[in-house]
């Protein structure tokens, strides 16, 4: 029998452990701004939740905004898709439910934190306006399919977004109950009600 050599070592993806070194760190980081807001975030207390080397933090991060950052906008492009079921109706419901997952999440009580502190900080700012338009792209591409289908009005997709996720935001915000399947049915028929009974009188904005 021929020696075939040594076996070749199998092939290994290209950042696989470094990305979840940084997922665990970004995951901690969003958890810790809820739970202390932005000013209390201490790379020593990422680095020991997220069971890494503080230097692993600093040598990604350098920077304390780049992580708060990365730690929201990491969370805010799929915590809450928006499914083509077909349907509006039932997929609007499904993705509220999911707002309302998102935004109880320490992710979410994250940015709410960053929300409360952005007003006089352009750079905190322009975080929350990024999660916020990621999210609004995805509902506001549905809504649009939706209107080309003839399952609603001709309407401005920012004012229906706003309309229906705003209430979600609040009740999740005020932490007094668990916002549930049947609230997110309640918003979505009542919103969706409102715009089919004034089309004709609502602006329409592409």
């Amino acid at each position: 029998m021929t020696d075939a050599g040594p076996a070749p070592e199998p092939a290994r993806r290209p950042g696989g452990r470094n990305a979840r070194v940084r997922r665990r760190i970004l995951e901690a980081a969003a958890e810790l701004i809820a739970r202390d807001g932005i000013g209390g975030l201490r790379y020593d207390q990422v680095a020991e939740l997220a069971a890494v080397n503080k230097t692993s933090v600093y040598r990604n991060w350098p920077e304390r905004t780049t992580l708060v950052a990365d730690a929201l906008t990491a969370f805010g492009g799929g915590a809450a898709p928006l499914h083509d079921s077909g349907d509006i109706d039932t997929d609007l419901v499904d993705f509220l439910e999911a707002v309302a997952a998102a935004a109880a999440s320490p992710q979410g009580r994250a940015l709410f934190n960053v929300v409360a502190s952005a007003r006089e900080n352009p750079e905190l700012r322009a975080i929350v306006d990024e999660v916020s338009d990621q999210r609004q792209a995805t509902l506001r591409r549905r809504l649009h399919l939706a209107v080309e289908r003839g399952e609603l009005p001709a309407i401005d997709p920012t004012f229906l977004g706003a309309m229906l996720t705003g209430p979600v935001q609040l009740l999740v915000s005020r932490g007094s109950r668990t916002f549930t399947r049947a609230d997110a049915r309640r918003v979505s028929a009542i919103v969706l009600a409102g715009v089919r009974a004034t089309a004709a009188d609502a602006p329409v904005v592409e």
